[in-house]
């Protein structure tokens, strides 16, 4: 789990990197957004291992969706983002694979609709702001 959280570090670092590279800036909600995933986290660690490791697993398999769309839409041309969204979708994977093997439980449907619907409005609303 310290390498999965080194490597959260890093796609951070990249993403900020490479938006800059493009002439784009970050959104002024991300503090916003770390201190939510901060509660969550620690909502989710007080239930227990178990159900610790399904919210990580279904947030990283939601994650991993996320990133094969921004692929999909990606020009050919630009592999520089390509490769940093590619590599990170692979490790958003990885953890996803650890959390299951350490024995993530599977999460309610209701439960992962409500994690869509947030992540669908967060990144609406950070694209904007």
């Amino acid at each position: 789990m310290k390498q999965a959280a080194g490597e959260e570090e890093d796609h951070l670092a990249w993403c900020a990197g490479r938006i800059e590279e493009l002439g784009g800036r970050l959104s002024v909600l991300n503090p916003l957004w770390y201190g939510g995933a901060l509660a969550m986290g620690m909502a989710a660690g007080a239930m227990g291992d178990r159900w610790n490791l399904a919210f990580l697993a279904e947030t990283e398999r939601q994650v991993e969706e996320h990133l094969a769309g921004h692929l999909r839409q990606l020009s050919p041309a630009d592999a520089r983002t390509r490769a940093v969204v590619e590599q990170m979708r692979v490790e958003e994977g990885g953890h996803r694979s650890t959390a299951v093997a350490l024995g993530a439980a599977e999460l309610p449907w209701p439960l992962k609709s409500v994690m869509r619907l947030a992540a669908n409005i967060m990144t609406t609303v950070a694209y904007r702001i």
